[in-house]
């Protein structure tokens, strides 16, 4: 390739890089939609941006909740009622499930408000997000360390939210936008009485299970429906059998429509984490190493997990949430490195970086300000190489995938309250002890567990460097063999004992900090623990402060070279919208996949039996019978699942999918495998997520459910029959729907 033409293409990579980013590329918060609203009308959004956000009347902000558990909702009707996906629900059904009652399994529909089941799940409503950045950045300058800025900025927040009476259920959190360049007041509403009304089987709401997982086509009924109560006076209150259902200050109408290729569709969610403005060195780290190191750990956990619950159907019911949260982001660091590298975002970041040095060095007052960002960061993107590798495995293994060592981290902070503060110490055991009797230990099993610790130890011993080992700890396993530390975790200590765990957090402070100092599995976990804290997170935490300072001026100085670009702040589990259209995607070269799934494609697939692909007796006879009620397409199909183009990662399962004109037409709950990349790297050719056709969850509430009553909550709309001609309202004949045989 010659000079001329390698420029060229370094250019088209680089506008490609902006382009990406902008419109369907971004999360925008609702209080940025004014740069957003021309290009959202022009894709064909019908609404103005005040039915969108507004503080002062119901708006559609008013209808979209966060979940407790980091899940979006929405309400779909004036009595409270909520939808989100099957997966979100997914451990407050398991919570309330039983053998006798499996409600993951088999189902359930409350036919009245006194059949509703109460789950632990909260919800919270927004009611402002407001710009504070001049307050909390008040005295900061660029003199400061980056510890002062943040020791400053932390007074500043703290001072502002005096301002603000305490108010049961309110609550006022202010959040950092653009990597700290901006701070916003989040307002909040918590409603702690939830209900489950209904769920499908799992065989509908989990369909395709680990297997379809990230994939397309998908035919997954992701949905499950709870409902909000309140007190009297319609404000939040804890359960009581006297609350009544709560209305919201707005729901979603549903449109039976559908959509259609190329329609405009918006999402709006509490997404959590995403990386838009890493650099290179930051994404080559991420899909060569740390991907791998993540995926190799979870893969040891989830083969142990599978070899047992392929045995003992009451063991896979036992252990069926948290092989769920652990396959989950298995696959995606799988997707996420194999994306990256396909669509080359390492090259892309380079040539980016490369325009904005050229922009930078053409400016002397850039220059001197931002010149050398790009040279810090790279050194110490390689300087913590090592570090961030090492801390990836340690935290996978000591803090969530094996159950004993979990115990070690929440008995280690509450040794730590014990000594320093018993006051302290009483009020949070009680909830430690809470979170473990109903969260951790249901799901726990000592033989697996055990093995999980072997596999995982082993692993560890392999791949950590012997400098981040504690010298004890590695020649007692050495010499002994991981066989010894797990008999010692699990045998000879409270780790490996819920029972004698949960009677110590009931003992006077004195006596359990005492216990605990005697405890030999407390004494070998926290020898290597508290080694390798000092030795890697230490120094990885201050070089990382660094990273964090220049960031922050990097997407500074982005914003200041770069103002033909569009800049959307990364998600940080704050309300945001995005938008885009109903498409499908090429995932390789001669294969296309088009944007509909349908319920002909759940047959296709069924395997009598099967815990991933079995399908219920009655959905089979709905099929058979074609009997689908109002919810068919036009071609008298049933739609399951469709793809749009919108941004979506973490937090979104669950979030509203709106047409053009607001109107509910499906919950957003997964991505596309090929895309996964897009937190880090979106590209609009193949980033998709996976919308749940919200015809087919009214079609399994009525039809296979026969949860009339809450159809008849639900506002129905048709705004594709209606078209507007000179103003006036036209309504438009519908084709008559034929009955196609597959």
């Amino acid at each position: 390739m010659n000079m001329k033409k390698s420029l060229l293409f370094v250019m088209l990579m680089f506008s490609f890089f902006l382009r990406a980013q902008e419109g369907e590329g971004g999360m925008w918060p609702p209080v940025l939609l004014d740069q957003v609203e021309q290009d959202m009308h022009k894709m064909g959004l019908q609404i103005g941006k005040d039915l969108i956000w507004n503080t002062q009347k119901p708006s559609l902000k008013d209808a979209v909740i966060q979940l407790g558990n980091g899940c979006t909702g929405e309400f779909v009707s004036d009595k409270g009622l909520v939808f989100t996906n099957h997966h979100c629900g997914y451990d407050a059904i398991a919570s309330v499930s039983t053998l006798e009652h499996n409600y993951l399994e088999d189902g359930f529909w409350a036919k009245s408000f006194d059949e509703e089941i109460p789950v632990d799940l909260s919800i919270y409503v927004v009611n402002d997000i407001r710009d504070v950045t001049s307050e909390i950045l008040k005295g900061v300058t660029d003199l400061m360390t980056p510890r002062e800025r943040q020791s400053k900025v932390d007074k500043n927040i703290a001072a502002y939210l005096k301002q603000f009476p305490e108010k049961k259920y309110v609550s006022y959190q202010i959040k950092p936008f653009f990597k700290g360049n901006a701070y916003y007041l989040i307002v909040k509403t918590e409603y702690p009485d939830v209900r489950l009304a209904g769920t499908p089987p799992a065989s509908i709401g989990k369909f395709g299970g680990d297997t379809d997982n990230w994939m397309w086509p998908r035919h997954t009924g992701d949905f499950s429906v709870f409902r909000v109560y309140a007190g009297p006076d319609n404000q939040p209150a804890p359960y009581s059998k006297d609350n009544k259902p709560y209305h919201p200050k707005n729901f979603l109408k549903i449109s039976l429509d559908g959509v259609a290729v190329d329609d405009f569709t918006m999402i709006i969610g509490f997404p959590g984490r995403t990386n838009e403005y890493l650099t290179s060195y930051a994404v080559q780290q991420i899909q060569d190493l740390r991907d791998p190191a993540r995926v190799a750990v979870r893969e040891r956990t989830l083969a142990v997990m599978d070899k047992y619950m392929k045995k003992d159907p009451a063991l896979k019911l036992k252990l069926a949430s948290k092989h769920a949260g652990l396959a989950n982001y298995w696959k995606f660091w799988i997707g996420e490195s194999k994306g990256l590298k396909k669509f080359k975002a390492v090259e892309a970041k380079q040539n980016f970086e490369r325009e904005f040095q050229r922009r930078i060095d053409r400016r002397p007052e850039w220059k001197e300000k931002y010149g050398n960002l790009l040279p810090e960061l790279k050194k110490l993107y390689l300087k913590i190489e090592k570090y961030q590798v090492a801390a990836d495995i340690h935290r996978e293994i000591f803090y969530r995938n094996t159950d004993a060592l979990q115990v070690y981290s929440i008995l280690t902070s509450l040794k730590r309250l014990a000594q320093a503060d018993p006051k302290t110490f009483k009020k949070y055991r009680e909830r430690y002890a809470e979170y473990l009797k109903n969260d951790l230990f249901k799901s726990f099993d000592k033989q697996v567990d055990k093995e999980i610790f072997m596999s995982l130890m082993d692993l560890y011993l392999q791949r950590i460097p012997k400098e981040f080992i504690d010298p004890d700890f590695l020649k007692t396993a050495q010499s002994q063999g991981v066989d010894f530390l797990a008999d010692v975790v699990y045998e000879k200590s409270v780790l490996g004992n819920p029972d004698r765990v949960l009677k110590l957090l009931k003992s006077s402070p004195k006596k359990f900090v005492k216990t605990l100092e005697k405890d030999p599995g407390m004494a070998l976990i926290g020898k290597q623990d508290t080694y390798f804290r000092a030795k890697v997170f230490y120094p990885l935490n201050q070089w990382q402060e660094q990273i964090n300072h220049l960031m922050r001026l990097y997407l500074k100085a982005q914003m200041e070279v770069f103002p033909e670009k569009l800049f959307s702040p990364d998600a940080n589990f704050t309300m945001r919208i995005s938008y885009g259209r109903v498409r499908g995607y090429e995932p390789r070269d001669a294969v296309y996949y088009k944007p509909f799934s349908h319920l002909y494609g759940v047959m296709e697939k069924y395997i009598p039996g099967d815990p991933e692909f079995d399908v219920p007796l009655k959905l089979r006879e709905l099929y058979e019978k074609r009997d689908y009620g109002p919810y068919a397409n036009v071609d008298g199909l049933m739609v399951t699942d469709w793809l749009a183009t919108n941004h979506i990662t973490g937090g979104n399962s669950g979030s509203p999918t709106l047409d053009a004109y607001g109107n509910l037409v499906g919950l957003a709950f997964d991505g596309v495998w090929e895309g996964v990349m897009e937190d880090i790297y979106y590209r609009p050719e193949i980033a998709r997520s996976i919308i749940v056709d919200i015809r087919y969850v009214l079609f399994i509430i009525d039809k296979f459910g026969g949860a009339k009553n809450l159809i008849d909550e639900l506002t129905i709309v048709h705004p594709k029959k209606v078209k507007r001609i000179n103003g006036k309202k036209i309504r438009m004949k519908v084709p008559p729907k034929p009955i196609l045989q597959h």
